[in-house]
């Protein structure tokens, strides 16, 4: 049976690798978008004083993350065409993964039931770009492991990964276009 969500690009990746500029130029190119969980959460929890941080409490940062994805993927159903995400799903599972923290069965059953397209977009380790922040606080090092750990999570879960070239953001733009056959949405 054909995935019906086939139209459910993902991008993934280590941190720092242009994934969310990407996500940004197709976005201002008409199509839909996803936020990027983890930043939104730490966003999130910064302003309120939460403790659902990386750095404070990675259970609890995983779950935060795992219900901004569900919340995503929830909206996105809601629209029509084709939809990139920033990171999805199993990225929360890799997460733990890299954490060498234990994943909920419900996290799992989850992910291998709310399907994207086969294709994953994986976003390389690109050390010219990488640059950390308020919000991005891991080493390059850690920036490589967590490529690694997106990459056997997606495979082990059945999907086809399709690595991003090192070139310009349009560039990279016009690769997920061919690659997806997505058309650009007409203008509003």
């Amino acid at each position: 049976m054909q995935n019906p969500h086939d139209r459910f690009f993902v991008l993934t990746g280590g941190p720092g690798a242009g994934k969310t500029t990407l996500i940004e130029a197709l976005k201002a190119r008409g199509f839909a978008t996803t936020d990027e969980a983890g930043r939104g959460v730490i966003r999130e929890q910064m302003q309120g004083g939460g403790d659902g941080l990386p750095w404070l409490d990675r259970e609890r940062f995983a779950e935060l993350m795992f219900d901004w994805e569900l919340r995503s993927y929830r909206q996105a159903e809601r629209q029509d065409g084709p939809v990139i995400f920033d990171r999805g799903l199993p990225d929360t599972i890799g997460y733990l993964r890299l954490e060498g923290l234990e994943v909920p069965a419900w996290m799992e059953e989850e992910a291998l039931r709310l399907r994207y397209n086969r294709r994953v977009f994986v976003a390389p380790p690109w050390k010219e770009i990488y640059g950390r922040d308020e919000e991005r606080r891991q080493d390059w090092e850690v920036a490589v492991r967590t490529h690694a750990v997106m990459v056997e999570t997606y495979t082990e879960l059945g999907y086809e990964l399709i690595e991003l070239p090192l070139v310009s953001v349009a560039q990279r733009a016009a690769f997920v276009l061919a690659e997806t056959g997505a058309e650009v949405p007409p203008r509003a």
